[in-house]
């Protein structure tokens, strides 16, 4: 069950000492989660807001506070030191000035947090929108070098079943370089929920079955992956069947390194990606958990507006086994 891939994860973080911002401390949500984060003395959560408020919200909730750092951005002591890395990381786009009013914005204030070690990782999105979360991240943080976009994926559990779907949260239209990058950092998060990675490139072609512009990009990016991961056990393209069932890949795929055995799925496109997800979670059962964001420098985290509690709690635990590395 899903409880039990956070359960993994909780041991994997423990005793880690990891720092996990959340940059909408008033949020009821948020307060809860870090709440019950302190308590399980499982990671450190840092709350911004202004103190006196994110007292009394707690103090409404009955929610103990100890444990949870609370900082406010306007009266931070190492304020000045983060408008200067500030604006030596933005390379002159940003004046002082300018640098000074972005930073009283608590989303920019947490990213820095990350970036300059004070945190290692961040969580937002109860209160504000992807592009609000996203923003400072591709800003500051930037992605890893040799890739160009970051990505979004989904742990899809069921049961003792558990598979990655990617990307189904940000690119729209990957090329087949995104598309690469997409497969090499899916199967990164793959290992660090505890799965050996098998990639199956999805399309509506099982290799060369169709042709066209749509198939052969798919087709070059698994290409591409393999030169970026020579190891890693990746092929395409497959239409679904023949990446998931065994007796459709003896027929389609006989010489692939792929018997109906994958466990992370790249999706040719956002829409194929999201409706992906949602037919498996609607129809087939599984819990999603995600988006999960890949491909930064150090990890920043995004939920959704609609969400709850126990969503922002596992978030937070994702945010830190990222930030371990792999």
């Amino acid at each position: 069950m899903a409880n039990d891939l956070f359960t993994a994860l909780k041991v994997k973080v423990d005793g880690t000492g990891r720092k996990i911002v959340f940059p909408e401390g008033t949020d009821d949500r948020i307060l809860t989660a870090a709440s019950r984060l302190a308590a399980e003395q499982v990671l450190q959560p840092i709350v911004l807001g202004d103190e006196q408020a994110v007292r009394v919200k707690a103090a409404a909730l009955d929610l103990p506070l100890e444990g949870v750092e609370i900082v406010n951005p306007r009266r931070y002591g190492g304020f000045d030191e983060l408008v200067s890395a500030f604006v030596a990381r933005r390379k002159g786009k940003v004046t002082e000035e300018a640098a000074r009013k972005l930073l009283l914005d608590e989303n920019y204030f947490g990213t820095m947090l990350v970036y300059t070690g004070a945190a290692d990782g961040l969580v937002s999105g109860a209160a504000h929108s992807t592009a609000d979360t996203v923003r400072p991240a591709l800003q500051i943080i930037k992605t890893k070098p040799g890739i160009r976009k970051t990505s979004g994926v989904f742990i899809m559990v069921r049961g003792e079943e558990k598979y990655v779907f990617a990307d189904c949260a940000i690119n729209i239209a990957p090329d087949s370089q995104d598309l690469a990058e997409i497969a090499v950092e899916s199967a990164r998060t793959a290992n660090m929920f505890g799965l050996t990675p098998r990639v199956a490139m999805l399309s509506f072609s099982t290799k060369g079955s169709a042709s066209s512009p749509e198939t052969e990009k798919v087709a070059e990016a698994v290409r591409l992956a393999k030169e970026m991961a020579p190891d890693l056990i990746v092929d395409g393209e497959f239409q679904f069947d023949a990446a998931f069932v065994p007796e459709v890949a003896k027929k389609k795929a006989p010489d692939s390194p792929i018997q109906g055995d994958a466990n992370v799925f790249i999706f040719p496109s956002l829409e194929a990606g999201n409706i992906g997800y949602k037919i498996a979670q609607r129809l087939g059962g599984f819990e999603a958990v995600g988006p999960i964001l890949q491909g930064l420098n150090k990890p920043v985290n995004d939920l959704s507006r609609g969400c709850s509690a126990e969503d922002a709690y596992k978030l937070a635990l994702i945010t830190a086994a990222q930030s371990l590395g792999e």
